[in-house]
């Protein structure tokens, strides 16, 4: 990357298009859009979408060259049928299913957000920025000839491929969605520029019922992939002791040029879809470790996008507002009032009463896994050894 193009880098450039919105299953699907309005509404309020050291962009939808960066031209043409004729389904490319409802946005809607991710991409690599935010992507489960879990494009995949293209020769990608970041992973198991590490709940109690420590990368890439499955009801101490525990390391080690990110809400306790029992409190410190990380081990440069999350008011405003914060350089007090003009927002879409600060209220805690030992009859410290001993060998580490 020329120096010329890297001398004033603005802080963030935050990627929000309200078409966004328009990527909608319909009523009663849990993936509801309200949340993506909802957050930058909150964003708004707060003025982290203005500012020094903050620009607001908007990028056109991937075009049909980038999604085959990673889809088959035949699932994309398939994507575009379905959308044509949403009463009609295609459960060969996972479309009109239960999960994946048809709607007539459906395409436009889905490369709309991708582009929004791949833009960002672009701007971080080529030093226009050195972070990008695009809360409304992490659309993670997408498979190359197939949608899942309420994901049609992939875009964090796409992102990275698109890394790969400009010349990117180590990207890491974190996923710390509750569900595991199946989609890309594939994507780029069998390459050695990518890891991908992934924090979930344990594929016995969830969707997609992968991501096990085994799964460590392909045969020309081993040590590509780290998982560290969780067991179901883990809370704040468990989640950020398990975090600290791998992937500071792994990211050292690895040493990428660019860092993506998922945040994935859904580990909230109060999450409708899932077992974990994690704080907003601990989902900002996370969020904070993945920025330091980035500045860390790869030269700031860092991608963040959104993910699951299904408590539409509670949980995922505030989560990715503090992303949104926190990559801005203008963190936002835990203990501040949510404004009164977003409270009533709040009110007016939902009818249910908005949360009154930025906070659950709590200061989470844990024991550093390298400073405190571990308990071999624990099931989370079984757990976290499992995913250390499967992959950190590959990347020249004792587990």
């Amino acid at each position: 990357m020329p120096e010329a193009e890297r001398e004033t880098p603005c802080g963030l450039q935050l990627f929000w298009d309200e078409a966004e919105t328009g990527y909608d299953f319909g009523p009663g699907h849990p993936m509801d859009p309200t949340r993506l309005a909802l957050t930058m509404r909150l964003v708004e309020a707060l003025g982290l979408d203005t500012g020094p050291g903050v620009a607001l962009r908007s990028a056109p939808p991937a075009g049909d060259s980038t999604l085959r960066l990673v889809h088959t031209a035949g699932y994309v043409e398939a994507v575009r049928r379905v959308a044509a004729h949403p009463g009609t389904a295609d459960p060969a490319h996972g479309l009109g299913t239960e999960d994946n409802w048809a709607f007539p946005g459906l395409h436009t809607a889905s490369a709309l957000i991708a582009g929004q991710s791949v833009a960002g991409a672009e701007a971080v690599w080529r030093g226009e920025t050195p972070h990008a935010v695009n809360f409304a992507g992490g659309l993670h489960h997408a498979m190359p000839a197939k949608a899942a879990g309420f994901c049609v494009y992939n875009d964090p995949a796409l992102a990275i491929a698109r890394l790969l293209e400009l010349g990117a020769e180590r990207v890491a990608y974190v996923d710390v969605d509750v569900h595991h970041g199946d989609g890309v992973q594939a994507a780029f198991w069998n390459d050695p520029r990518v890891l991908t590490v992934s924090l979930h709940e344990s594929p016995a109690t969830l969707f997609p019922e992968t991501g096990w420590s085994t799964e460590t990368g392909g045969p020309d890439a081993p040590g590509s992939a780290a998982n560290l499955p969780l067991p179901a009801g883990t809370g704040d101490a468990g989640w950020l002791r398990a975090f600290h525990a791998l992937v500071p390391e792994l990211l050292a080690a690895f040493r990428p040029q660019v860092l993506v990110t998922q945040h994935g809400a859904d580990t909230h306790v109060e999450d409708p879809l899932a077992h974990l029992a994690v704080s907003l409190d601990a989902q900002r410190l996370v969020t904070e470790a993945l920025h330091q990380l980035a500045h860390e081990h790869a030269d700031g440069r860092w991608l963040a996008l959104g993910g699951g999350g299904y408590a539409v008011v509670d949980v995922v405003p505030r989560a990715w507002t503090h992303l949104v914060a926190t990559a801005a350089g203008r963190p936002v007090d835990p203990a501040a009032e949510t404004p009164p003009q977003w409270r009533a927002e709040v009110y007016r879409r939902t009818r249910q009463q908005a949360p009154l600060r930025m906070t659950d209220g709590v200061e989470p805690h844990w024991r550093d896994f390298h400073d405190h030992g571990y308990d071999p009859g624990d099931r989370l410290d079984q757990a976290i050894l499992a995913a250390r001993r499967a992959v950190l060998p590959h990347h020249g580490l004792i587990p």
